[in-house]
C-alpha cells in the first residue's frame, strides 16, 4: 500500500532514523536569537515588542506551509514597571543608590507612587510607622505588615535573588495594595533591618508600577489534514517584557520552546505528513497567568476538538533530565514519549511542568508538558547564549518521535 503521494508508508525504524538530520539545532538557536533580540524588548504580553514578535512568527509558520490564524483576546491588570525606581539609603555616613534588579525591585503588590518619599527606618511592629519606611521582618507576612503600617512610607522587603544576583520579575500575582513595597536581596534587607533596629539612618523611594488592560493574541498555524489522529503542539512566545534600562531577552523562557515547536512541526509536515493532523499554537500571555491557553483551551472544549497536546516550556539547558507532566486521559500519550525518550536517548523524570499544558489537561484534553532547563529565568541573564543548541536538538527529536509513536497505530482515512 502507497500513500496519496505515492510514499511507501514510513516504518518506525526509518523516521526515528531519519530525525538527527532532520533535526537542526543551529536553525532552532537562530530562531532563539531572533526572539530574543532588542526589537522585541522581551515580549510582554500586550507591548509592540510582542506584537512584533507575533508578526515574525506569523510570517515564520507560513513559510512552513501552514496556514495561519490570529486569535485576540483581552487581558487585564498587567503589572509595568513603567521607570527605573530610584531608590537611595543612607547607610552610616555614604549614601548607596540601589541598583534596579540586583539590590531592588518593585514589588507585584505596590501601589504606584512615582515620587521619590524620603524618610527614616522602623522595624515593622516593633516601632512608629508614621513617615517611616518600615522594614518587614523575614516570616512576617505581608497582611500582618499592613497591620503595622499606618502612616508609613512604604515596605521593604527580602526576597532572594539568583544565582547570577537578579531579582526575578513576575507579572502574575497580587493585586497592587495601598503603600508603596520594594524588594530588597536578603543582605540588603539585613542590613537595613539592622539600621532600622538601631534607629539609623533613612531611605528615599519610589515605586512606579501600573496596571494596564492589554490587547493579546493567540497565534495559530495547521496544515492540510492528514490521515490520523489530531496533534496540537504548543508554547508560549511572550516573555516578562524589558524594563526601563533592564534588557530582559526571554531566550529560553521560552524562545526555546518556540523554537522546537516550530521544529518539530517543520520535521512531521515533511517527513510524515499524514500521520498526523498537525496544528501548532504559539500562545500569548503565559507569564500574566496562562491566559492564552486558557482561552485556547476553552475554544477546543466548546468545538469538541480533542487533540493529543504537547506544550514545551523552557528547552534551553539541560541537566540531568528533562522534566514531564501530564494530565487529563494522557496515558497513552505518555507512555508514547517514555518510548520516544528511550528511542532517542534523552532521560526523562516525572516533575511539575507549571505552564499550559495544565490548561489544556483541566479542559479534560491529553496533554504533557515538557521542560528541559532555563537558565536566567526571568531576569536579564536569560540570553540566548545560555541556550544550548544540543538541548534544542534533543527535545525537538523527543517531541517529533512521540507524535509520531502517538499517532503510528492509527489506521490511514480512506
Amino acid at each position: 500500500m502507497s500513500t496519496a503521494a505515492g510514499r511507501p508508508p514510513a516504518t518506525d525504524a526509518a523516521v526515528l532514523a531519519a530525525l538527527p538530520a532532520a533535526v537542526s539545532g543551529e536553525r532552532m538557536a537562530a530562531t532563539v536569537a531572533t526572539l530574543a533580540a532588542e526589537a522585541f524588548a522581551g515580549r510582554r504580553v500586550g507591548s509592540a515588542g510582542g506584537a512584533a514578535a507575533r508578526g515574525w512568527l506569523s510570517r515564520h509558520l507560513a513559510d512552513l506551509g501552514a496556514t495561519v490564524t490570529v486569535e485576540p483576546f483581552e487581558v487585564r491588570f498587567v503589572p509595568e514597571v513603567y521607570a527605573a525606581p530610584d531608590v537611595r539609603w543612607l547607610d552610616g555616613d555614604t549614601v548607596r543608590r540601589l541598583a534596579f534588579g540586583r539590590d531592588v525591585a518593585v514589588h507585584l503588590a505596590s501601589a504606584d507612587q512615582p515620587l521619590v518619599r524620603r524618610g527614616g527606618l522602623a522595624v515593622a511592629g516593633a516601632g512608629d510607622p508614621g513617615g517611616r519606611w518600615l522594614v518587614v521582618p523575614a516570616g512576617m507576612t505581608l497582611f500582618d505588615a499592613y497591620g503595622h503600617a499606618h502612616g508609613a512610607l512604604g515596605l521593604l522587603i527580602g526576597r532572594g535573588v539568583d544565582a547570577d544576583g537578579w531579582h526575578f520579575t513576575m507579572l502574575a500575582g497580587p493585586n497592587p495594595g495601598p503603600l508603596p513595597i520594594l524588594t530588597l536581596d536578603t543582605a540588603t534587607h539585613a542590613a537595613l533591618h539592622a539600621a532600622a533596629a538601631a534607629g539609623d539612618g533613612w531611605l528615599a523611594g519610589n515605586t512606579p508600577i501600573r496596571r494596564l488592560d492589554v490587547p493579546a493574541a493567540n497565534l495559530h498555524g495547521a496544515w492540510p489534514a492528514g490521515a490520523g489522529p489530531q496533534v496540537l503542539l504548543t508554547a508560549h512566545y511572550d516573555g516578562v517584557g524589558d524594563h526601563p534600562g533592564l534588557r530582559q531577552p526571554a531566550a529560553a523562557d521560552n524562545g526555546s520552546g518556540v523554537a522546537v515547536v516550530l521544529e518539530a512541526a517543520r520535521v512531521l509536515t515533511t517527513l510524515v505528513p499524514r500521520q498526523v493532523r498537525l496544528s501548532v499554537a504559539l500562545l500569548d500571555a503565559e507569564e500574566a497567568g496562562a491566559l492564552g491557553s486558557a482561552h485556547h483551551a476553552a475554544q477546543l472544549r466548546r468545538a469538541g476538538a480533542a487533540p493529543l497536546v504537547v506544550n514545551v516550556d523552557g528547552a534551553g539547558d539541560l541537566h540531568r533530565a528533562a522534566a514531564v507532566e501530564a494530565g487529563g486521559p494522557a496515558h497513552a500519550l505518555l507512555a508514547a514519549l517514555d518510548q520516544a525518550g528511550r528511542y532517542t536517548g534523552l532521560p526523562l523524570t516525572a516533575g511539575p511542568v507549571a505552564s499550559d499544558n495544565r490548561r489544556y489537561a483541566a479542559a479534560g484534553l491529553a496533554a504533557v508538558g515538557i521542560g528541559a532547563g532555563m537558565a536566567g529565568y526571568h531576569s536579564p541573564a536569560d540570553t540566548p547564549d545560555r541556550v544550548e543548541p544540543a538541548t534544542l536538538t534533543a527535545v525537538a527529536k523527543l517531541v517529533t518521535a512521540a507524535v509520531w509513536l502517538a499517532t503510528r497505530s492509527h489506521p490511514p482515512a480512506p
